[in-house]
């Protein structure tokens, strides 16, 4: 059955052909590349997946399995890059990164060993982090099955949300994509602000060094 009123081109439409030729599995793919290629939004591909269950072209339990699937999938090949990755490279790298010190570093280390966890559970709920916290998670060497159950967790929390929007909104599914794309817009706006704030604080603290006390 195909889907009616689907997009002609661009995400939409890419990821309708996807859904409607290959039904579960094709959103399981989608939702796999939009974990590796975070441009690709979920907004779009998870409410219109909701919408074909809607329709008939998959069942809803089908929709919620593949989509899971693909997302702990694509995660996956986050973490093993970020493991193979490693953290001697993470640091030589880090050393060559103006405005940052080995300590910084170090800290973040030990902020992921006390709440990575609830970072890798809670990020995926959580635009643009959602793809990028799997990086962390493999180089810090997250126990492999630990990071598997809590991406499972999050991603079916998250993909359950956006799934339901667009089945239960029918041809109106679009209107999951601006509300999400709003949230998306304001979580990348705080990394921005953060980032800067870092920086400014970074010049200013060259800029204004301490003076030792002579005795």
């Amino acid at each position: 059955m195909a889907l009616p009123q689907e997009p002609a081109d661009g995400i939409a439409g890419w990821a309708a052909d996807l859904v409607d030729t290959m039904g579960g599995p094709g959103a399981g793919l989608a939702i796999a590349l939009e974990n590796l290629f975070p441009p690709l939004p979920s907004e779009v591909i998870l409410p219109l997946t909701g919408f074909a269950a809607g329709q008939g072209v998959l069942t809803l339990a089908s929709a919620l399995f593949w989509t899971t699937l693909g997302s702990v999938a694509g995660a996956v090949v986050l973490y093993w890059i970020g493991m193979l990755f490693g953290r001697e490279r993470m640091r030589a790298i880090w050393a060559k990164l103006p405005l940052v010190k080995a300590s910084d570093l170090e800290r973040t280390e030990r902020w992921f060993e006390r709440h990575g966890t609830k970072a890798v559970f809670l990020g995926r709920m959580v635009p643009i982090f959602r793809s990028l916290i799997s990086v962390p998670a493999g180089v810090e060497r997250m126990p492999l099955p630990l990071f598997v159950m809590l991406t499972t967790l999050g991603s079916l929390i998250w993909n359950s949300v956006l799934v339901m929007a667009g089945y239960w909104l029918g041809d109106q599914w679009e209107v999951v994509e601006t509300y999400v794309g709003v949230l998306s817009k304001g979580v990348l706006v705080l990394v921005v602000v953060a980032l800067l704030a870092y920086v400014a604080v970074r010049l200013r603290g060259r800029s204004h060094p301490r003076h030792r006390r002579t005795s």
